[in-house]
């Protein structure tokens, strides 16, 4: 008898804790996003091909567990996000919940999953107060926010003599946080704001914001917006002269697929900050180039931090040889990040995410040697200086 429990012992040993050890027998992963709106194209179903594709890395499952990879229309909405993420928890199995396009959809399942001890790795969501006072320690945010956009392009903005700014406003968490965020950099550098409006998501009129802004004056007119809002704007404010005018637009949150819907006569000239770009090195492009056989286009900036955040993710449990949250928490605070999307990356103990910055300038239509190929690199900006320090965001996990 003692020899057979020997041998079921031994047994037990041998059986890969990562099969051993999930809780459920399976690794799910949803992708909650704007999937028909104005923020779809940044991320929406593309996000869900990344996420995909990070799992196929993996083979599909980690020992025994097949991953599985599920995705959502949150609509914009923080009420239809909380409900989603409420069903994917309590009915459906769902472990993670990535992107989180749109910041007060994020704030509001990044609440539901603190009560759910669940993982969220946001990569659309872009306000600071992920990390701040919502931060957690299930919480990581994994692409761009508002300080690092605010101190890129606000910042080299007010050095090229952009020293008065006016504000087009998203009237929702991230526009508010990218508006106070990079006024604070226009006023640190010596800089005015002279005033700002707030619009709804997806409105299609903006002559009376833009009006405004340009009988304000001020040499730079901040949009602090994204997606189809941002295109939108510039549009118009070609058509009401405002560039013509001597005033200069800022697209605080551009990504890659806004200057494509653009097209490079209408985006040339503009400067934008970035943490991937395609084009950029080895990694990128190959990662880039399958994602294109998957999708038709380029991965934008958040669907190329959506396969790094899955892809890491599935590394912790392999490491932590369990999907348990506290392990698996544990190990993405633990391991640095270096893939396709990030070099040298680091997670603090607020759960930013910390890798470089790209400044880049949309190139003139004559400069670009084919389609994608939209940026010049200006500037890289560490991370160190992109992003807040943990001990200066108002979390209070930071000791």
């Amino acid at each position: 008898m003692k020899s057979l429990y020997l041998t079921a012992a031994a047994a037990a040993l041998l059986v890969t804790p990562a099969a051993a050890e999930m809780t459920d027998g399976k690794i799910k992963i949803g992708v909650l996003n704007d999937q028909s709106g104005v923020y779809s194209a940044l991320g929406g179903t593309g996000s869900l091909e990344a996420a995909k594709m990070a799992a196929e890395e993996f083979g599909g499952k980690i020992g025994d567990a097949p991953i599985e990879v599920v995705g959502a229309d949150h609509q914009n909405k923080a009420d239809i996000g909380s409900n989603i993420a409420r069903q994917w928890y309590d009915t459906e199995q769902v472990d993670t919940i990535f992107d989180l396009t749109t910041s007060s959809v994020a704030l509001a399942v990044r609440a539901i999953s603190d009560e759910k001890k669940k993982i969220t790795m946001v990569t659309g969501g872009g306000t600071t107060e992920l990390t701040g006072k919502a931060c957690s320690p299930y919480g990581f945010h994994w692409a761009y926010d508002t300080h690092a956009l605010a101190v890129s392009t606000g910042g080299a903005l007010v050095k090229a003599g952009g020293d008065s700014w006016y504000f087009l406003t998203a009237d929702y968490a991230f526009g508010y946080s990218l508006e106070e965020n990079t006024t604070k950099t226009v006023e640190g550098a010596g800089g005015k704001v002279l005033g700002n409006v707030r619009f709804p998501i997806g409105a299609t009129d903006y002559s009376a914001f833009l009006l405004q802004a340009q009988a304000s004056g001020a040499k730079v007119v901040g949009l602090a917006s994204a997606g189809m809002d941002t295109q939108n704007q510039i549009k118009q404010a070609a058509e009401f002269g405002i560039t013509a005018g001597g005033q200069n637009l800022a697209g605080l949150l551009l990504m890659i697929t806004d200057v494509h819907g653009l097209g490079l006569q209408a985006a040339q000239g503009l400067y934008l900050t970035e943490s991937y770009y395609w084009d950029r090195n080895d990694a990128s492009r190959a990662f880039a180039q399958k994602y294109k056989e998957r999708t038709g286009a380029m991965p934008s900036m958040v669907q190329a931090a959506t396969y790094s955040a899955a892809r890491q993710y599935l590394k912790a449990i392999e490491a932590a040889g369990t999907d348990e949250t506290e392990a698996v928490a544990a190990k993405l605070h633990e391991m640095p990040v270096q893939d396709a999307f990030a070099e040298n990356g680091k997670v603090l103990a607020n759960g930013r995410m910390v890798s470089d910055v790209y400044l880049f300038q949309v190139k003139k239509p004559e400069e670009s040697k084919g389609e994608w190929d939209y940026y010049n690199l200006i500037a890289t900006i560490p991370g160190e200086e992109a992003y807040m320090k943990a001990e200066d965001s108002g979390c209070a996990l930071v000791k």
